[in-house]
C-alpha cells in the first residue's frame, strides 16, 4: 500500500505528488494522459493503471483536476472501490458541487473531504503555503498530519461545502485586486508611462488600504456603518471621475463600472454618508436579496 495516492498530475497534482515522494514517501499516481506520470514515476512514485488501481492502492485519495464534471468521469467508473477510503478532493468548485461529491462519495462508503489549495503549484509545500478543508471531521483529523505536509492547513468545518466557500471567497478578493491593478497599469499606459513606474505607489496604497481590513470586517459582523472622513459618496464621484477619465484616455471601463455601480447605489439608497461596510448588505442579504 502507498501513503497516498494522487489522481491528476497537471500542474498542481503533480506540484501534490513532488512534495510528498521530496518527504520520502510512497505515492502512488494516476492520471487519464500517462505521459504526464513519467516525471513522478522517475522521483519514485508508483504508476497505476487505471483510477481503480489508483484508489486501491491507498486508503487516502487526493484529487485535484480541471473541473468538477472531470472529477465524476474519472471516479464513477471506480466507485465501487471508494469504500472505506478517504477521498480529499482540492479540485476548485462551488458550495453545491462540494456537497453533491461529498454526498455521493459517502453513499459509495467513502469519506469526503473537500479542500482548496491557496498559492499556485510552484508554492507547494513551501513557507507561504496554506490549504483549506471542510467536510468529514474524523477523515479530515485522521489524515491531518499527512496533508501538512503540503502546507499550514485549516480545518474550516463539517459542512463540505465550507472549504468552497472560503476559496472562492480568497479568490475574489484577489481577483479583485488584480482587476484594480490592471486598469491602474493600462490608465498609466495610454499616457507612456512604464507600470513598473506607478507599481510601487500602487503596492504603498494598498498596503495602507490593507490595514484597514479587520475594522471594516467588525463593522460589516456587527451591522454598525459609521460615517467617516471619506464616505460612499465621495467615493462614487472619485470613481466616477476614474470611468470619464478613462473613457478620455481610450481605456475600458469594463472592469470599473461594476464598482462604481455599487457605490452609487449606496449613494442613492441613502447610505452615502457611510463607511464601505455598508455595501455589503447591497450585495447579499439573510432574506436572499441580491445586488
Amino acid at each position: 500500500m502507498s501513503d497516498i495516492t494522487i489522481i491528476g498530475l497537471g500542474a498542481m497534482g503533480s506540484a501534490l505528488a513532488s512534495a510528498y515522494l521530496a518527504k520520502g514517501m510512497e505515492v502512488t499516481v494516476w492520471n487519464r494522459s500517462a505521459e504526464r506520470a513519467a516525471p513522478l514515476v522517475a522521483k519514485g512514485a508508483r504508476l497505476a493503471e487505471n483510477a481503480a488501481g489508483a484508489i486501491d492502492a491507498s486508503t487516502l485519495i487526493l484529487v485535484s483536476v480541471l473541473d468538477y464534471p472531470a472529477v465524476r468521469d474519472i471516479l464513477r467508473p471506480a466507485a465501487a472501490h471508494l469504500e472505506g477510503r478517504t477521498l480529499v478532493n482540492v479540485t476548485n468548485g462551488t458550495p453545491d458541487q462540494a456537497r453533491e461529491m461529498a454526498a455521493w462519495a459517502q453513499s459509495r462508503g467513502a469519506a469526503y473531504v473537500d479542500g482548496a489549495v491557496m498559492v499556485t503549484p510552484e508554492l507547494v509545500s513551501g513557507p507561504e503555503a496554506f490549504l483549506l478543508y471542510s467536510g468529514n471531521s474524523a477523515a479530515y483529523h485522521r489524515q491531518e498530519a499527512t496533508l501538512a505536509v503540503l502546507g499550514s492547513s485549516t480545518y474550516v468545518g463539517e459542512d463540505p461545502a465550507l472549504a468552497s466557500v472560503y476559496d472562492l471567497s480568497l479568490l475574489s478578493a484577489m481577483f479583485g485586486m488584480f482587476g484594480g491593478y490592471l486598469h491602474a497599469a493600462a490608465l498609466v499606459r495610454s499616457e507612456g508611462i512604464p507600470a513598473a513606474e506607478v507599481t510601487p505607489m500602487i503596492m504603498s496604497l494598498l498596503n495602507a488600504m490593507i490595514e484597514l481590513f479587520p475594522e471594516t470586517a467588525r463593522e460589516i459582523d456587527s451591522g454598525e456603518h459609521p460615517t467617516p472622513s471619506s464616505n460612499n459618496a465621495m467615493m462614487a464621484t472619485a470613481l466616477r471621475n476614474v470611468l470619464d477619465g478613462s473613457r478620455e484616455q481610450r481605456v475600458s471601463t469594463a472592469l470599473m463600472e461594476p464598482i462604481w455601480a455599487l457605490f452609487d447605489r449606496a449613494s442613492k439608497e441613502g447610505l452615502g454618508d457611510r463607511d464601505i461596510s455598508a455595501l455589503v448588505p447591497l450585495i447579499y442579504s439573510p432574506d436572499g436579496a441580491r445586488a
